[in-house]
C-alpha cells in the first residue's frame, strides 16, 4: 500500500515538472512570453528611397543655376570621392566654391534615364545620363571652356543622421560613337578601342577642376 502512493505520488510530481516545462518563460516585467527568436531587420521602403534620391539628382540643374551652395554642402558628404571625365580627382570644397561662384553656366540641363538601386535602409546607387547645352565653365584664367555634351553618371548615397548624402561620384563623357547612337539609333556605330577622345574636358553635374598649369 505505501508503495502504490509513493509511486502515485512520484507520477504527480513529474506531471507538475513536465507542466513547467513545457510552459514558454515570461518576462517578470512585461510578462511576455520569451521565444529566443531575433528580431528580423526592418525591411526598407524602397519607393520612399526611389522618390528622395530622384528627387536630389533632378535638383542638380537648379542648383547650379541658382548658385544655391548651401544645398552643395548638404548633400555631399565631407568625405565625398569626386573622380571627373578626364580622371582627376576633386572634392567638396571645390564644387561649393565653384557652384557659388557661378563658374559653371549652361543653356539647358536635362537628367534623364535615372535608375536607383536601393541596398539597405541607408545605402542607395544612382545612375543617369546628363544631356547639357551651351554649358561653360570659367576657368581660373578667365577663359570659357564648352562643356556641352552627353555624360553619364553614377552616385553612391548613404543615409547619415536622416539625411541622404553623395559619398562618391563618377561622371564619364559619351564617345562621339556613342552619342550618335544615342541621338541616331538607326546610324548607330559601335565604339572602337581605337577612338580618339574629345580634346575638350567633359562636364559633370558638378564643376570640373580648374586645369593644371603647364
Amino acid at each position: 500500500m505505501k508503495y502504490s502512493k509513493l509511486v502515485q505520488l512520484s507520477l504527480a510530481i513529474a506531471a507538475i515538472v513536465l507542466s513547467i516545462a513545457c510552459t514558454p518563460s515570461k518576462n517578470a516585467n512585461t510578462g511576455v512570453a520569451n521565444t529566443n527568436m531575433a528580431t528580423p531587420e526592418p525591411t526598407p521602403d524602397k519607393a520612399a528611397i526611389v522618390a528622395e534620391i530622384t528627387r536630389i539628382e533632378k535638383d542638380w540643374p537648379r542648383i547650379i543655376k541658382e548658385h544655391d551652395g548651401a544645398a552643395v554642402r548638404r548633400l555631399e558628404a565631407d568625405d565625398i570621392v569626386l573622380v571627373y571625365p578626364d580622371g582627376t580627382t576633386g572634392g567638396k570644397e571645390g564644387d561649393v566654391k565653384d557652384i557659388e561662384s557661378g563658374n559653371l553656366s549652361y543653356d539647358s540641363w536635362d537628367v534623364s534615364e535615372l535608375n536607383v538601386k536601393v541596398l539597405d535602409s541607408d545605402a542607395a546607387v544612382a545612375s543617369m545620363l546628363m544631356t547639357v547645352k551651351g554649358g561653360k565653365y570659367k576657368t581660373p584664367d578667365g577663359n570659357a571652356q564648352d562643356i556641352s555634351g552627353h555624360f553619364r553618371g553614377i552616385d553612391t548615397f548613404v543615409q547619415r543622421n536622416g539625411q541622404w548624402q553623395v559619398v562618391a561620384s563618377s561622371v564619364v563623357k559619351l564617345s562621339p560613337a556613342a552619342e550618335q547612337a544615342l541621338t541616331s539609333p538607326a546610324n548607330a556605330v559601335s565604339p572602337t578601342p581605337t577612338m580618339k577622345p574629345s580634346p575638350k574636358p567633359a562636364a559633370t553635374r558638378r564643376p570640373p577642376p580648374p586645369p593644371t598649369n603647364q
